[in-house]
């Protein structure tokens, strides 16, 4: 028999998640067929797969331990190592034992994915901590996404608890995110809301085939710092957490970010290259305010504009006063 007592970082997960880690080589038709047929209690009591664990639960597992863990590596194809990275590049703005606050640069993905080569921040995260990065069966882990060309302040969860708590931060608009933008034109307006329905950007063909395209209700307010004839330097925020919305929204009003490559102009791209420096995407996540997942007070964290992206307003002559 083996047994687990839940420790603070495993809270609030699904038990079959929570064995899926521990008995990796099972497969897991075998491992639902055990919690069916009640050689896995939780407390002593059946267990069911989808019952969340809380602190102190103890999972008993009936059966010869070498045969439930396996060999070392179960016969299964590793993983490929992560690519070398030199963790002094990572720029911290808050730590604590909780989470991290990273100043992510444009150009760095967040996660691995088709294409992406070289370091992402996982990848980073994940050197700069070395061991302590699994804490018992957890992994530090970005909280929330922010575009590759997209530079700024993402949270990252050093323990499970944060993550339950960050995620539930997110999806109840319980954070409080803005960033600065330099747009094409004259906007109309000192400040405005766009709110403007987003199709689904990750729908499936055969979803949108079934049943039409997925739109989903989608807010950004925006406020100009600076105006000139030709672009406006503005401060958004959002109220829902679209893929790309301030990207979408503003070339849907017609005054798409600089530098965007896909939903951009891209005439105006080529002269704001030309003329005023700029090679990437004019969009930057520069504070959030959240509250904290140990004691729940409110936290801001904020990151500067970068360099070039300094450069670029310079030679516009659109630095904030």
């Amino acid at each position: 028999m083996i047994e687990y007592r839940i420790e603070e970082d495993s809270v609030g997960m699904r038990l079959d998640k929570y064995l899926r880690k521990r008995l990796a080589n099972m497969p897991t038709s075998h491992l639902f067929k055990m919690i069916r047929v009640k050689k896995v209690r939780v407390n002593g009591k059946r267990a069911q797969p989808e019952q969340l664990l809380v602190a102190g639960d103890v999972i008993a597992i009936r059966g010869d331990e070498q045969q439930l863990l396996g060999p070392a590596q179960g016969g299964e194809r590793l993983p490929p190592p992560p690519p070398p990275v030199d963790p002094s590049e990572l720029v911290i703005l808050l730590e604590d034992d909780w989470m991290m606050a990273v100043d992510k640069p444009s150009g760095m993905a967040v996660h691995t994915g088709s294409g992406i080569t070289g370091g992402t921040l996982v990848d980073y995260v994940r050197a700069y901590l070395g061991p302590k990065a699994v804490r018992n069966d957890f992994t530090a882990s970005p909280a929330h996404r922010l575009d590759r060309e997209t530079s700024g302040v993402i949270l990252v969860a050093k323990r499970r608890p944060a993550m339950v708590h960050f995620t539930e931060v997110f999806t109840e608009g319980l954070a409080r995110k803005r960033y600065i933008t330099l747009v094409k034109g004259k906007m109309p307006k000192d400040s405005g809301v766009i709110e403007l329905p987003l199709s689904e950007h990750q729908q499936t063909a055969e979803s949108k085939a079934r049943r039409g395209v997925n739109m989903q209700e989608a807010l950004t307010r925006w406020k100009v710092i600076r105006q000139s004839s030709e672009a406006a330097l503005l401060s958004c925020s959002i109220e829902t957490g679209r893929t790309h919305q301030i990207r979408r929204h503003l070339a849907a009003v017609g005054h798409p970010v600089a530098g965007d490559r896909k939903y951009g102009d891209f005439a105006f791209n080529r002269d704001v290259r030309a003329r005023w420096g700029l090679k990437r995407l004019f969009l930057h996540a520069e504070r959030i305010e959240f509250p904290h997942p140990q004691h729940g007070g409110k936290v801001t964290v904020e990151a500067r504009l970068p360099p070039e992206l300094k450069d670029t307003l310079k030679r516009a002559a659109l630095e904030p006063s």
